[in-house]
């Protein structure tokens, strides 16, 4: 996925601050596991109007950016086949309605929902991007 911006890293710290002195949202610590593909699934899904919507989205993004992190630095340094080969336009963001989009998809499916988040989120983006 594409580097983080100068931009963004110059107002992170604003950022964190401005959302620290928020009043607490209903999030609770519980509701942020990411045990299985379907807690992921619930965290990324959840919308822009509710009050939990920051802390998911934060959350969600930093688990999809680890994720792919850890996928390129495994498959560059140990010289391993890649399982996602996405293109260098490829944003966080795309990487998110990819995986909402393929949970969807395959919410019914238990198997699938209660494997870890990271594998159901590798096979999502693998689904998309597949490496030939």
């Amino acid at each position: 996925m594409r580097k983080t911006s100068t931009f963004v890293k110059a107002c992170a710290p604003a950022l964190l601050a401005g959302a620290l002195s928020q009043p607490a949202l209903a999030v609770q610590d519980e509701d942020l596991n990411f045990e299985t593909t379907e807690d992921l699934y619930q965290i990324c899904s959840v919308g822009e109007d509710a009050a939990e919507y920051i802390p998911a989205i934060f959350a969600c993004r930093a688990f999809i950016e680890a994720t792919v992190q850890y996928h390129d630095e495994v498959t560059d340094r140990k010289h391993l086949k890649p399982l996602i080969c996405y293109p260098k336009t490829a944003t966080i963001a795309d990487a998110r309605s990819i995986f909402l989009a393929w949970a969807k998809k395959n919410s019914r499916n238990q198997k699938l929902m209660n494997e870890v988040p990271v594998v159901g989120l590798v096979r999502a983006l693998a689904a998309r991007y597949p490496c030939k």
